[in-house]
């Protein structure tokens, strides 16, 4: 985590918080199999060009905060959870979940993303966090927004030791550039592309208006352990 005390401690008392809210949701899906034939395999979709050319120093899972930094980047801070799970419906642990997005300008952390003088040094832009036994992450980010081209999303990579890694994109539930957006159009079948578009919902404990978003990736795999 970061090596400021202060920021260090809120992000722990706010994420235990958090956590307390989704953990009885994340206990119900940690049995195998349970409503396993409900589920939609997430589709997977391309990394695209701007997945960092340099990695930033800092690469926790909270993205507001670099380092030791006192200044929190622009953007409305938004609580991203969710699960990885497999075509059963069972929890993947050990998963490496990375997410990388623009800036509140529009910014990537790239060399070749457009406006880079404009990027705002205090947002990370990529963040990393492993999985427990309930196939659980979380970040801290912001609500992704749009730029020219492309529809407001985030990116996501799911790495395994000895597997392929997976990449998909999670877009925003009601977005009105969704519509437009070549990438989302490209996933045809109904079901599918409703399960990247995920609901940006107040947080209802926050009194500074925070967002709160679900995304739970499933696989149509299984990892080795």
């Amino acid at each position: 985590m970061k090596t400021h005390d202060a920021p260090n401690l809120w992000l722990r008392r706010s994420r235990r918080g958090f956590l307390e809210q989704i953990g009885g949701a994340a206990a119900l899906l940690a049995v195998p199999g349970l409503y396993a034939a409900a589920l939609t395999r997430t589709p997977a979709q391309t990394e695209g060009p701007f997945y960092p050319d340099h990695l930033p120093l800092d690469t926790d899972n909270d993205l507001l905060v670099v380092n030791d930094s006192l200044t929190p980047a622009a953007g409305v801070v938004t609580w991203l959870n969710g699960r990885i799970l497999d075509g059963r419906g069972a929890p993947v642990r050990n998963a490496l979940v990375e997410i990388w997005q623009a800036d509140a300008a529009g910014v990537y952390l790239h060399s070749g993303s457009d406006n880079g003088a404009k990027r705002d040094r205090n947002f990370q832009g990529f963040g990393r966090f492993r999985t427990g036994s309930t196939g659980e992450y979380l970040f801290r980010t912001i609500k992704p927004v749009p730029y020219p081209g492309r529809t407001p999303h985030i990116h996501f990579a799911v790495k395994f030791p000895a597997h392929e890694k997976f990449i998909t994109q999670c877009y925003i539930q009601g977005e009105p550039g969704n519509a437009k957006d070549g990438v989302l159009k490209a996933i045809t079948d109904p079901a599918a592309r409703k399960s990247v578009l995920v609901p940006f919902v107040p947080l209802p404990t926050s009194r500074v208006g925070e967002l709160t978003a679900k995304f739970d990736i499933v696989l149509g795999f299984t990892p080795a352990a």
